[in-house]
């Protein structure tokens, strides 16, 4: 009861000083919580979703393994209508219905603008069904009842500014329909983001699928009495066939499995950034409590001295962090809350729709958080907790402090040394293996094993690297400079600990600057070096070119020539005998024009002439094919035997362009493929006649006007989108780093401010003998920035290491060219300083405020 009255009594007199390691807590666990309480909020938005549109049994088309791209034909796979009639025959069948569903399609108003999500959830196109009534109802207006009447969801028209009435068409590989909006879909739950599009049956039939009496899936509802599994097992006996077939239980949980990998990864990327935070905490809790006990060094001394054991001055310390980690946890399960709403609505932004009435707060939700919290809060004050039950009671009362063990330091900074010498080997293995998959964990390896040397070695470093950085800024500011630099010198550890929680953050800055400009600097050398057309045709979601917008292109004027590229899916058999699910490129003739790849033998255009193929030396190595063998392809959709291929060249990897690419000729491609199942192009190359690049280009985007799915980019324009899409990845990671970095900032305020406290004699007596208010002030604010710095240079120089020996692991994918971004380096470390002036701005403010003569007369 002493102990836990003696803790409270310690916690309560500091709270100022605990309400910043408190905030650290609270960020740290708030974005654990905020994490798990979205990603659980889409699981339910998800969950309820395929509650309400999983019917009783689904029939669809088998799916093909090794179809890994949506539909390159523009249409999916079908069931006739015969079928359907059959499904209707089977007994314990109450109700059964065809649909019709596509995504590959777009959706425009009068004015050309795409309707569709920007988000990446899909624009559906297909008929109004009776089993969507479990899920919507018509909010306004009535069902199409013809071919020139369609629906839409409230969602997208409020989004889109709809209106019943309005044209709006739609475009497909079957071609362009137009329809005036006859009634706006209510849906009963949640919609994630998707634009909900509905004709009625023979209208869906003929102008998404070019004919009636096919269907995409049949919904089934069982009769009273019989099971989802005995009516399977009834309409697959009926059928036979190569169908797939699901209950209701199935679907959903294949429909889980289609957004688990999204889920995942946003779930441990985010919290990967929480455990960041947390490390970064861990810095600024054991300095915090190391200050403490240092302050308290009389104290402890009495309570020693009066009977209190060793074991009972560490108990207390460690009932402190645990009053700290309990406060700072409640606080940041409730914030977690509040992000996870917040980030609910930045979805909303990007066209991912979510609902606070879905908002799941699971049990284990504020557990994980709380017992998070609470022993990374208790093991990070375990340390000063130890140092502290080690004063021995003559040693603290004469002010002698927390001992100190000299060879403690030669201890440190041995371990320290060795350890970033290990991960300085491994991060040099790095960039001498073969293979970016040999060459991933040494570089894993590396980056652990140096920033936990430095964060071992940093108070060493800190004596070095302090006074370096102080000859260059603090000396302009004469005597206060010193004492500026004498201050942050007074105790390397607490320094190096300070420094070393900014260094984490900033470290992870510049690696990925290093990697984004290097990607970015490689691709745009490898545009120069192999990208002949002038102009690249593509959609952004991957959907094929639809042949009339392909039949506009070829009508655009000042064009030399144009090439198709199309993704044909085979299985390739090798000479050695193995076999393997392969995507060929079949393109024209003048593909090597528009995409020149380096050969080590023959001849890229050699992939053109009758059942020839090109293909890379990485495959060529791996199966010992060379010229004159002969592959044995089977086409996912051929129609006949395999086709004999002979191998007519062997391209070079060593690029990032086309990496591993096999080539054949479209005539190949079309022999043996029906035409009905032959692909579209999933994109155009252009090249302009002489002298005509922009007013081909003009032409170009004239003539897909109507088809604004579509961007013309010249290659400027190209590596402008793959420096924007880099740049929106890395901003992202910025925006999550951004919260270890003010977990940090918050440490070298509670740093400050105790060290302001420990120094009030010292305080006093400065201001006594003529130091005036202004001067403290900049005193403070200049140790705060040596700090900063200090921090800065230690994660901007760890950074650029480990960003160079990841570059050399991507320059085994193509990507050669090591660019530093010394600007975006240069800013971080400018911007430092700021973070150093800030953090400072409030215990300067109060060291200015102190009474000389109470200053003085502190004991």
């Amino acid at each position: 009861m002493t102990v836990l009255k003696t803790s409270l009594r310690n916690f309560f007199a500091h709270k100022g000083r605990m309400a910043l390691s408190a905030v650290a807590v609270l960020l740290s666990v708030a974005f654990v919580s905020g994490t798990l309480v979205f990603t659980d909020t889409m699981n339910t938005t998800f969950d309820k979703l395929f509650a309400v549109t999983s019917t009783d049994v689904k029939i669809t088309p088998k799916e093909k393994e090794d179809d890994g791209f949506a539909s390159q034909t523009g249409k999916p796979d079908t069931l006739p209508a015969s079928t359907l009639a059959q499904v209707r025959k089977v007994e314990g069948v109450a109700f059964a219905e065809g649909a019709v569903s596509l995504d590959s399609v777009t959706v425009v108003d009068k004015e050309n603008k795409s309707l569709g999500p920007t988000g990446g959830a899909p624009t559906v196109v297909g008929n109004w069904t009776r089993n969507d009534l479990r899920a919507m109802e018509i909010g306004s207006g009535h069902a199409p009842r013809g071919p020139t009447e369609m629906m839409v969801d409230r969602q997208t028209a409020d989004k889109q500014k709809l209106r019943i009435g309005d044209e709006l068409r739609t475009i497909s590989a079957v071609g362009d329909h137009r329809a005036r909006i006859s009634g706006i879909v209510d849906i009963k739950v949640t919609n994630p983001g998707a634009a909900l599009f509905f004709y009625d049956t023979p209208t869906a039939q003929r102008e998404l699928l070019g004919t009636e009496g096919l269907f995409t899936y049949i919904d089934i509802t069982a009769a009273g009495g019989v099971t989802d599994e005995q009516l399977k097992k009834r309409v697959a006996g009926a059928l036979g066939g190569d169908l797939k077939i699901l209950t209701a239980k199935e679907q959903t949980d294949e429909g889980r499995a289609d957004v688990a990998e999204f889920l995942d990864v946003m779930r441990y990327a985010m919290l990967g950034f929480a455990g960041i935070a947390f490390l970064v905490g861990i810095f600024l809790i054991v300095n915090t409590f190391s200050m403490l006990v240092a302050q308290r060094t009389r104290e402890i001394g009495l309570m020693r001295a009066i009977g209190s054991s060793r074991q009972q001055v560490n108990r207390s310390v460690l009932v402190e962090s645990l009053f700290l980690g309990i406060v700072g946890s409640v606080a940041g399960v409730a914030a977690g809350v509040g992000l996870a709403v917040g980030l609910m609505e930045m979805m909303g932004a990007v066209g991912m729709s979510l609902s606070t009435e879905d908002l799941t707060v699971k049990w284990t939700t504020p557990a994980v958080g709380l017992v998070l919290g609470v022993v990374v809060t208790v093991v990070a004050a375990y340390v000063p907790a130890r140092r502290a039950g080690k004063v021995s009671p003559m040693a603290a009362l004469r002010d002698a402090g927390t001992p100190a063990d000299g060879r403690s330091g030669w201890v440190r900074a041995s371990i320290g040394l060795l350890l970033t010498g290990a991960g300085a080997a491994a991060l040099s293995v790095t960039t001498q293996v073969e293979k970016a998959a040999d060459g991933s964990l040494f570089l894993g390896v590396g980056i652990f094993l140096t920033l936990l040397g430095f964060v071992v070695f940093g108070p060493v470093l800190a004596g070095v690297v302090v006074r370096a950085l102080s000859a260059v800024v603090l000396r302009f500011f004469g005597p206060v400079g010193r004492m500026a630099e004498r201050n942050a010198l007074r105790n390397p550890r607490r320094t190096g600990a300070t420094g070393t929680a900014l260094m984490i953050g900033l470290a992870l800055v510049a690696c990925l600057s290093v990697v984004g400009a290097s990607m970015v600097a490689s691709a745009n050398k490898e545009v120069d070096r192999s990208v002949g057309a002038d102009f690249i045709i593509q959609t952004g979601t991957g959907q094929p070119v639809l042949p009339q917008a392909r039949e506009a292109l070829a009508r655009a004027e000042g064009i030399g020539h144009i090439t198709d590229v199309r993704l044909v899916q085979a299985e390739i058999t090798a000479p050695d005998g193995r076999t393997a699910k392969e995507s060929l490129v079949a393109t024209d003739p003048t593909y090597p024009k528009d995409l020149r790849r380096e050969m080590t033998e023959g001849d890229q255009s050699s992939a053109y002439g009758k059942d020839a193929i090109v293909i890379g030396d990485e495959y060529a190595k791996k199966h010992k094919v060379k010229v004159g063998d002969t592959l044995t392809v089977d086409f996912a959709e051929g129609a006949g035997a395999p086709a004999r291929l002979k191998v007519t060249g062997i391209a070079s990897d060593d690029s990032s362009m086309d990496q591993g690419a096999k080539y054949i000729s479209t005539e190949t491609a079309r022999s043996h493929i029906p035409a009905e199942k032959f692909p579209l192009s999933f994109m155009v190359l252009a090249a302009a006649e002489d002298g005509q690049q922009k007013r081909a280009q003009e032409a170009l985007k004239t003539s897909l006007a109507e088809y604004p799915q579509y961007k013309v980019r010249d290659q400027t324009d190209f590596k402008e989108d793959l420096q924007a899409q880099i740049d929106t990845l890395l901003n992202i990671v910025y925006g999550l780093l951004a919260l270890a970095i003010v977990v940090a900032v918050l440490g070298v305020v509670n740093t400050l401010a105790l060290s302001v406290v420990e120094r009030t004699r010292e305080i006093g007596l400065l201001r006594a003998i003529g130091l005036s208010r202004r001067q403290l002030r900049r005193m403070i604010r200049l140790e705060s920035v040596v700090i900063a710095l200090f921090g800065a240079l230690l994660g901007l120089g760890l950074g650029l290491g480990w960003g160079t020996a990841a570059q050399q692991l991507l320059a085994l994918e193509g990507l050669k060219v090591l660019e530093i971004p010394w600007p975006t380096i240069s800013a971080v470390f400018v911007g430092s300083a700021f973070v150093g002036l800030i953090a400072a701005l409030v215990p300067a403010f109060r060291a200015g405020r102190m009474n000389v003569l109470n200053a003085i007369a502190t004991d």
